[in-house]
């Protein structure tokens, strides 16, 4: 029996500037329930405030204590470890990292730096990889759907560096088993009683599973034809997350053919 769910936010809530039909619906269902509920992002275009904000404008009702994001569990690691990052991240969440100190960098936080991504920015990151410092993923998305068109993620970037400086990259945020489990913690249930619906085969269903919980891909956002077909596990697939929720409220447990 399911006894939480785990919601990526873009691509399976909203699309765009617009709610995906029977969502917000589907979501306030969810939280009536005695399900546990948590929105998982990897979203670092902006603020948590900013992020609850615009589900409020599209009709969610979203408590700050149900949103994780991966740019907050990046910010919570370094300082944890006292280091002085340089952040190469998009220009909207960097009042969110205003309180760190940043001078003389001993670490690299990478994000959807969006134009930020130029060679200086980037070869600067390499150079202080290069020489030790570790390095910090805002997620490690390939891309994401925006205005109907798919655009790159911090994944590749990520990757370039890790390639370039021989580093091995910590990542904050899906898919990475840490970040999950680390939510999951907060739930106060097991892994494998939690279903996490997403739109990214990689990111959200298989970065789910491998951590140790169920995953439900929705057909919305920037899924496409065969995506299903990319992975070997086992998991759910929905058209939206309406039918998600559904799955997850009547406690199906069965795995696909």
């Amino acid at each position: 029996m399911y006894q939480a769910i785990f919601f990526d936010l873009s691509g399976v809530l909203y699309t765009g500037n617009a709610a995906i039909p029977g969502a917000v619906e589907a979501v306030a269902q969810a939280q009536r329930s005695r399900l546990a509920i948590r929105f998982v992002t990897n979203t670092s275009r902006r603020t948590s405030n900013q992020i609850i904000g615009d589900l409020k404008n599209l009709g969610f009702d979203i408590p700050p204590e149900q949103l994780y994001t991966a740019p907050i569990a990046a910010k919570q690691w370094v300082k944890e470890h006292q280091l002085r990052p340089y952040c190469l991240i998009h220009q909207s969440i960097v009042p969110e990292f205003s309180d760190l100190d940043q001078q003389n960098p001993n670490a690299v936080i990478i994000g959807d730096a969006e134009e930020n991504f130029c060679y200086k920015k980037l070869n600067y990151a390499f150079q202080l990889c290069k020489a030790g410092a570790p390095l910090i993923g805002i997620g490690c998305n390939r891309y994401f759907k925006l205005d109907d068109q798919l655009h790159l993620d911090a994944g590749p970037f990520i990757k370039a560096i890790e390639y370039a400086s021989s580093s091995t990259p910590i990542i904050m945020g899906k898919p990475s088993a840490d970040f999950f489990k680390q939510i999951v913690a907060t739930t106060g249930v097991s892994e494998n009683s939690v279903l996490m619906i997403g739109d990214d085969i990689f990111g959200d269903v298989q970065g789910a599973i491998k951590a140790g919980l169920s995953g439900c891909l929705v057909k919305t956002g920037k899924y496409l034809k065969g995506d299903e077909l990319l992975i070997q596990e086992k998991f759910h697939i929905a058209g939206t997350v309406a039918e998600a929720v559904n799955l997850a409220l009547n406690q199906v447990r069965e795995e696909p053919d």
